[in-house]
Formats: structure tokens, sequence, C-alpha cells
């Protein structure tokens, strides 16, 4: 057992940007599928709709708005700037500098007068780095998708098999696994609909900006901005500050060098964005949308660590890490010291995170519920 364990953990690690994506997708669009499940009434038709419709256009859009992203700042900031970020988070940091820098410059301008100068050999260099990359982002992509379908097919059936692995629904290590998913969805599906909407709000509020700007104040890289100042907002207390006062800041500098007095209209715009990006955001939108929240403290440091430490798969790693060593602290830990012995009901936190035993009650409920519902019919 220790040598198959070794094995399945040495996989998970050459693979761990499929799987947390894959287990990302899951978590991310499984209500959406469940209530989809209702409709059809097929738990195979309510994953495919749900991998078609919702989770494979939302990855190509990440995807391409994080190239975007990338490009931007090559053009604002420099290529040394965006060869690092881009090596850092997408991975190529493992490729020779002269790969980088081939397969940067490809990113930024496929039929560049330089791209396409060159002997053959180096034509051909250059064509198999790009074909390296999308085969490389397809492979991750597609596998990552179809680990999303399987879970979201299949969810009922695994979770059926570690009841019965765990000895039932009893066990702390029930507990903790419901737990575990229950803030996991919390996390990921909550946290990416107000992702999504924000992103949305905002880019639409600066591209709003540049129509009604006075002649020389234009908000520079609209779809990068909007998309950034989304990701921001999941960060408590910053929200979207990080990226919208930079934008009032620049507004500010063109002001001062252009003719006439656009002053007001910058102090406005900023009065605007401190509304919509900030206040409206943590008092209604996140609320309304994310529900029972898991700490927002500890994920700060997952969301911000995760992407600097890991790479671009450490924006979705380190948070499963993090529920993974909170419920065991909250659960399991308290117990173990005490030497008392392991039960279901958490001893520490309990009203932050899930209740494993409320968890428990419900599915109990709802079982038996549709138990009564077979027997009549």
């Amino acid at each position: 057992m220790l040598v198959l364990a070794s094995v399945a953990v040495y996989l998970t690690y050459s693979f761990v940007g499929i799987f947390v994506l894959g287990v990302f997708g899951y978590y991310a669009t499984r209500p959406l599928c469940d209530r989809l499940g209702r409709v059809v009434d097929s738990e195979r038709l309510a994953a495919t709709l749900t991998v078609l419709v919702v989770l494979l256009p939302v990855l190509v859009l990440v995807l391409y708005t994080g190239t975007q992203v990338v490009h931007q700042v090559q053009q604002q900031l420099g290529g040394n700037a965006a060869s690092m970020l881009a090596a850092r988070l997408f991975g190529i940091d493992g490729f020779p500098a002269s790969g980088q820098t081939r397969l940067l410059s490809l990113l930024d301008n496929p039929f560049s007068g330089s791209t396409l100068q060159g002997s053959l050999w180096s034509l051909l260099q250059n064509g198999l780095s790009v074909v390296q990359a999308a085969f490389g982002a397809v492979i991750l992509l597609g596998l990552s998708v179809t680990l999303s379908y399987v879970l979201l097919e299949r969810d009922d059936a695994l979770a059926e098999t570690f009841v019965t692995l765990v000895g039932g629904r009893e066990t702390t290590a029930y507990a903790y696994a419901r737990a575990v998913d229950d803030d996991l969805e919390s996390v990921f599906f909550g946290n990416l609909v107000f992702v999504v909407v924000m992103a949305v709000i905002a880019t639409v509020l600066y591209a709003a900006t540049n129509v009604v700007a006075p002649q020389g104040l234009q908000v520079p890289m609209i779809l990068a901005l909007g998309f950034l100042t989304g990701l921001a907002s999941l960060i408590p207390i910053v929200v979207g500050k990080v990226v919208y006062l930079p934008v009032v800041a620049y507004l500010a500098l063109q002001a001062t060098r252009t003719s006439g007095n656009h002053l007001p209209f910058v102090g406005g715009a900023f009065l605007v964005y401190a509304l919509v990006l900030d206040i409206l955001p943590q008092s209604f939108i996140q609320p309304y949308l994310s529900g029972r929240q898991f700490d927002t403290i500890l994920l700060l440091f997952a969301y911000v660590l995760g992407p600097i430490l890991l790479g671009w798969y450490g924006f979705f790693l380190l948070p499963i890490v993090v529920v993974l060593l909170f419920e065991a602290v909250r659960i399991v830990l308290p117990q173990l010291v005490h030497g008392e012995t392991l039960d279901a009901e958490p001893m520490l936190a309990a009203e932050v995170g899930s209740n494993p035993t409320n968890l428990r009650d419900e599915y109990t409920q709802s079982d038996g519920a549709s138990d009564d519902t077979e027997s009549s019919s």
C-alpha cells in the first residue's frame, strides 16, 4: 500500500496542473450541473451540457484574457517584465533562455519581420516552439475538462464509495471530507461567479469612461484592467483599489498634460469607481453571490501567494491546501491533542467554514424524502 500511495502521489505531482484545474472546474460548476440535472433528469447529459456550455468557454476566455494581459504588459512595461511574468505564470521558465525569448516574441507578434527572417532552421525552431506551447495548452485544457466531466457525472457514485471506505456517515473522516467538499464548492463556485460579474462591470465602466472622457484622457488596456479588477475583487478590503487607483492616477497625469481643467472629471471618475468597484461589491454583490464564505483572510494569502510560489496552478492549488489544513485543524486536531474520541462535531471556529453535522443531517433528510417519494410512487 505504501508503494502504491507513493506512486499515486508522484503521478499527482507530475500532473498537478491538470489535477487542480479539473478539481476547480468540478467545484466551480457543480451547483449548475445539479440544477441542470434536475431539469434533464440525466447525470451524463447534465455533465456534458455543463462542460460544453459553461466550463469550456470560461477556461478558454480565461486563457485568452491571460494572454492579452501578458501582451499588454509587454507593450506598456517592456519585454523583460512580460518575459518574467509569462515565464513564471505559464510555466515556460523550464525552457532554455533562447526558447523563452523566441516563444514570447512569437506570442507578441507572430508575423513580425524579425520572426520571419532568418535561416530555415531558425524558422523551424520558431514553428516547433509555437506548436509545443499550443499542443501543451490543448492537452492541459482537454484533460482538465475531461477530469471535471468525470467528477460531475460520477460524483454520487464516488461519494458512496468513500462512505463505504470510511465506515459510514457518522465517522470523523466523513465529517472532515464533507466539510472540505462544501467549503471548496463555496470558494470556487461563489468566487468564480463573483470574479466574472466584477470583471464585466469593471470592463464596462472603463469603456464608458473612455466614451465620456475629455479629449486626451483615455483608460488603456480596458479588457486586461477589467479582468485584473475582477481578480482583485477577491482580496478582502483591497478589492478593486489595487487596479482603479492606478487608473485614476494615470487619468490625473493625462489631465495635467492636456489643455483645460479636466481634474474635476478625474475626481468624478474616482467617486464612481469607489462606489461601483469598492463599496458595491463588498456590501451587496459578494454576499449575494457567495453566501456563506470561507474565511476571507486565509483566502487572501492563498490567492496572492499561490501564483507567486507555484506558478499559475498555485491560484487553484493553494486554496485547496488551505481548506484541507483549516478543516483538519478545526475538526480533527483538537480532539487528537486532548486525547478524546474523534467525532464529527468541530471544536474550533464553529462559526467559520461548513458544519459537517448540519450537512449530514441535511443529506439524511433529503435521502429520506427521496425514499418516501419512491415508495409512494
